[in-house]
C-alpha cells in the first residue's frame, strides 16, 4: 500500500482500491480538502486522526500540488460525492448494506430514496437533531442504536467537519466490532446525492473551483470565509517542504 506525505498529513488511500478491498477490518477515511487540510496544521486531535487513518486527496487543490510534489506514486483524487457511488455499485455487486448519518431529515430522506431507486441496495439513514460535539449521552446513543439496528457495510457521517471526524474516531472500535467495513466523513456528499445542490460543471471541478461555485450558487458568509482559510493550503505546502 503507497502513502505520500503532503502539509504534514500522512495520506495512505491513494487508490480507491485500497478504500474497497474487502477486508473485515473497518477503514475511516477521510476526504481531505484543502480546508480540512489547513486545520489539521492547526489541531493535533485532527492531525492525528488524519495520520493514522486512510486519507483521500479530495480537493483539486492539493490533489495538483501533491502530484508536482510527488512523481514516484500514483495519486488519484477521491472525493466524497465520487466515492459514494463507488460504494453503491460494490454494495449492489456484492449484496451489502449502507447508511446515511447526518444532514437535514428531508435531505437525509431523499438521498436514502434516490440511492434505493438507482442502485436497488438496501440503504437507510438517520439525521440527529443538531447538537455541539461531544453530543450528549443520550443523543449519542440514539445514533449508535439506529446503525447498531441497520449492521451497514458502509457508513457515510456528514456531520461537517471535523465534528464527523472526531465521532468516526471515537466511535472506531464500536463499529469494528460491528461489521462496518469502511466508514467516511461526507460533509455535504448528501446535499448532491439527494439533487438538493448542483455540484460544479466538471470543467470548473478540474481547475480546482469548486468552493468557488458553492459560493456562487450559495453566497453566505461561513462558505467564503471557507474559501480564506483555503488559501492556506499553500502555506502548509511549501512550510511542510523545508
Amino acid at each position: 500500500m503507497g502513502a505520500v506525505k503532503f502539509a504534514n498529513i500522512k495520506f495512505k488511500a491513494l487508490e480507491k482500491n485500497t478504500l474497497l478491498d474487502g477486508k473485515p477490518e473497518l477503514k475511516i477515511v477521510v476526504t481531505a480538502n484543502s480546508e480540512i487540510i489547513v486545520k489539521a496544521n492547526e489541531d493535533a486531535k485532527l492531525n492525528k486522526i488524519l495520520n493514522e487513518n486512510f486519507t483521500t486527496f479530495d480537493g483539486r487543490i492539493p490533489h495538483v500540488l501533491a502530484k508536482i510534489s510527488n512523481k514516484t506514486e500514483e495519486i488519484s483524487k477521491i472525493s466524497g460525492s465520487d466515492f459514494i457511488y463507488d460504494c453503491c455499485k460494490r454494495a449492489r455487486q456484492e449484496g451489502e448494506r449502507i447508511f446515511l448519518l447526518g444532514c437535514s431529515e428531508d435531505i437525509n430522506r431523499d438521498a436514502v430514496l434516490k440511492i434505493r431507486e438507482q442502485y436497488g441496495i438496501q440503504v437507510e439513514g438517520f439525521s440527529p437533531v443538531k447538537a455541539d460535539y461531544p453530543f450528549p449521552d443520550l443523543h449519542n446513543k440514539k445514533i449508535l442504536g439506529k446503525i447498531k439496528l441497520f449492521k451497514p457495510d458502509y457508513l457515510f457521517v456528514g456531520f461537517g467537519a471535523p465534528k464527523q471526524e472526531y465521532w468516526m474516531e471515537e466511535h472506531k472500535e464500536f463499529l469494528q466490532n460491528l461489521g462496518v467495513k469502511v466508514v467516511v466523513g461526507s460533509g455535504g456528499t448528501f446535499d448532491f446525492v439527494a439533487g438538493a445542490v448542483k455540484r460544479a460543471p466538471k470543467l470548473i471541478q478540474k481547475i480546482g473551483l469548486e468552493g468557488i461555485w458553492r459560493f456562487l450558487m450559495e453566497p453566505k458568509w461561513f462558505r467564503f470565509k471557507r474559501i480564506l482559510v483555503s488559501f492556506k493550503i499553500f502555506y502548509y505546502w511549501l512550510s511542510s517542504k523545508k
